[in-house]
């Protein structure tokens, strides 16, 4: 998906491909769930969620993958064997199939981003 201009993440959803649109939205509730205090917005053309006007997690549908962008290099660090065997570049998590993400990593990931500020990469 090119970047979307979508003004906010409802409006972002209805534009994802349908095979997509339920994983996104669960990755979404998953988000509003752990990331209390958190302001859900669009940056960059995609759902982000703010703490302290500072982004520390995204994600977006791409062409090839859908992606979870963890900005916190502490918590990735933390959870550096769990993420040993994940498509994952710097602060990218890839999932080039929606049927195989880690619904359980990824909440793990938001509990931890969401305890306490921390260093943005």
């Amino acid at each position: 998906m090119v970047q979307s201009e979508a003004s906010d993440v409802d409006g972002y959803l209805t534009e994802v491909p349908e095979e997509r649109r339920a994983v996104l939205t669960k990755v979404r509730e998953l988000c509003r769930e752990e990331l209390v205090g958190f302001d859900e917005v669009m940056a960059y053309g995609m759902p982000a969620y703010e703490r302290d006007g500072a982004c520390e997690i995204a994600f977006a549908s791409q062409k090839q993958y859908i992606s979870f962008y963890l900005m916190r290099s502490d918590v990735r660090e933390a959870f550096e064997k769990r993420l040993a065997g994940q498509d994952m570049g710097k602060g990218c998590l890839r999932f080039r199939r929606p049927e195989n993400i880690d619904f359980g990593l990824l909440r793990d990931l938001l509990k931890a981003a969401a305890t306490r500020p921390g260093k943005i990469c």
